[in-house]
């Protein structure tokens, strides 16, 4: 086993990473829960309830991708 590495940039450098990659993940699942709620408004009378489900799940990755966008950006006030 190598001996931890005292360099803090390396250390960042994979959450970074794995942030962007999160971000990306819920940027391509939002735009296709667009697509599916789009093609429920065209048949909004035959399920409603699924309809709400997919707005709502929308909105909660929408926030999730501003959380994480959030924390991709170093607080200057540190």
């Amino acid at each position: 086993m190598l001996p931890p590495d005292d360099n803090d940039f390396e250390d960042e450098a994979p959450a970074q990473l794995s942030l962007a990659a999160r971000i990306l993940r819920l940027q391509h699942e939002h735009r296709n829960l667009d697509l599916r709620i789009a093609e429920l408004y065209e048949f909004a009378y035959l399920d409603q309830l699924q309809l709400q489900r997919l707005k709502k799940k929308k909105l909660l990755i929408k926030d999730a991708i501003e959380l994480l966008k959030d924390d991709l950006i170093p607080d200057l006030d540190a």
